[in-house]
């Protein structure tokens, strides 16, 4: 949306001069969103994870070809919220599939790999959304035809087809197969996972010798899931996934996202569409060292250093509008969507870009790979794509009340909503700080013992993981595990 806010084509066509209007438009596609999170969320277990995720792309090109061809708001937002919903079911089922067929060892670095996957969209999207900016005499051309956005809008169906053609290539998770009782699909694909084929593999034994207690233990218990989520031990964790997603949002990232071109204006550089590709670049850059050293760094302490950065950020840039900002005019007209102007004062305008795209970093290698790290890891096998679904509804309900409110609130308090922003990062370093314990380096099936161990979070160190010592014991031959399955080496390949 960011990339088409700023073309005449856009404005003038769907007559989006209000700031409600264009609240309504922006929060459609994650109100959207939460819709796909609850579909998920009632039938999550029934269907595979990869399935679910190849229905996110068919429903994704549907909502992409009713934006294309919206001819006004009303199919506008009702593509939005189609699309909204692909996004929904994806953004639940992705984390929860790549957590289930990762190693602990990398599980942090693979899941990061979706969020820079999402800034990879973001940053290509706007720049198709830039170049398409240029049609019908530019961006400035009150005769601009509608090219300038229905073109990104449709080219958005491609990646959608190919993820859903892709995803046949893709194993099921072995944790999915093992709930239905496919054991000898699970093992097959624990095998090609993790022991390069061989079902007699270590770490293949150690990691089915876990799953299979686990989902005993789990049945013998025989509580239902709804229930299960409703236990206070277990809606402690419910509350914390749901919590940190909501932090990610509310945290101020949304606003740099879906508004940063106004924030541009504000300042009064150069030309604001190509200004801020700059951050788009940035988040790309910057997630790559949460790839890389998240599951070193740890999930809470890359959380709790986020909050800091991120605040710090937005107070600066609160406090440089505040002293050296003024009401807006109005006299240029292509500044008539902002209310607050930076003018006479080129340094304090260069350093809030400067912080604005420091905050876009800041997030990018913490607050952005971590919270669907996080939320995507730390539940029980039988609840855990249930509750995913309630902590990234989490994610979609916030992120529809910052895309509706964010114009109109801007427009009124102006520089004090990045006060507000600065703020919540300071309730989400103390509630991280007091809530959330670590979990690098732990199985799915070890979270059990984070989370019930009887110390607050910043006292919790655990060293090693139990799947290690199974796997020393079948390798040293103090423990036999036999797979349900009568296969071979060879016959197996």
């Amino acid at each position: 949306m960011s990339g088409v806010l700023g073309t005449e084509a856009y404005t003038n066509y769907f007559d989006v001069h209000g700031q409600y209007r264009q609240g309504a438009i922006t929060g459609s596609m994650p109100a959207g969103s939460v819709l796909g999170t609850v579909i998920s969320f009632f039938i999550a277990n029934g269907i595979s994870r990869r399935t679910w995720i190849q229905v996110a792309a068919v429903v994704w090109i549907i909502g992409s070809i009713l934006q294309t061809a919206s001819n006004g708001i009303p199919l506008l937002i009702v593509g939005r919220i189609t699309a909204g919903v692909g996004i929904g079911i994806a953004s639940t089922m992705v984390p929860v599939y790549q957590a289930e067929i990762a190693p602990k060892e990398i599980r942090g670095r693979v899941v990061s790999l979706q969020q820079w996957a999402i800034t990879w969209g973001i940053l290509i999207q706007y720049f198709i959304q830039y170049g398409a900016s240029f049609t019908g005499g530019g961006a400035n051309n009150v005769h601009q035809g509608t090219e300038a956005f229905r073109i990104p809008w449709a080219v958005q169906i491609v990646p959608a087809a190919v993820l859903f053609v892709g995803m046949f290539f893709m194993p099921y998770t072995p944790r999915w197969l093992a709930a239905h009782d496919r054991w000898e699909e699970a093992i097959r694909v624990l095998a090609n996972l993790h022991g390069n084929g061989d079902i007699g593999h270590p770490n293949v034994l150690a990691q089915y010798r876990e799953i299979e207690e686990v989902l005993r233990f789990e049945r013998e218990e025989a509580v239902n899931a709804w229930r299960a989520l409703t236990k206070p031990r277990m809606l402690n964790r419910v509350i914390l996934g749901m919590s940190i997603q909501m932090w990610s949002q509310i945290g101020g990232i949304n606003t740099m996202m879906y508004y940063i071109v106004y924030l541009m204006q504000s300042a009064g550089i150069g030309d604001p569409l190509l200004t801020a590709s700059i951050q788009y670049i940035l988040n790309v850059a910057l997630t790559l060292p949460a790839i890389f050293f998240l599951d070193t760094w740890g999930r809470r302490s890359s959380l709790l250093f986020g909050s800091v950065g991120q605040g710090l950020c937005l107070f600066l840039v609160g406090a440089l509008e505040g002293i050296y900002g003024r009401p807006n005019t109005h006299e240029d007209p292509n500044l008539d969507a902002i209310s607050w102007v930076l003018e006479g004062h080129p340094n304090a305008s260069r350093a809030v870009i400067a912080f604005s795209y420091l905050f876009v970093c800041v997030f990018a290698m913490t607050w952005g790979p971590t919270s669907w790290v996080y939320a995507s890891e730390i539940f029980p096998s039988g609840i855990r794509a249930k509750a995913v679904s309630l902590s990234t509804a989490s994610n979609w309900m916030w992120s529809c009340a910052i895309g509706f409110a964010v114009p109109p609130v801007l427009w009124s308090i102006n520089w004090k909503i990045y006060m507000v922003f600065g703020a919540f990062n300071v309730l989400a370093f103390i509630h991280v700080f007091f809530a959330a314990p670590e979990t690098k380096g732990k199985t799915l099936e070890e979270m059990e013992d984070v989370f019930d161990a009887n110390k607050p979070p910043w006292q919790r160190r655990f060293s090693g993981s139990r799947l290690d010592a199974i796997q020393r014991d079948i390798e040293n031959g103090d423990l036999k595990i036999m797979p349900p399955l009568e296969l071979t080496d060879s016959n197996y390949a």
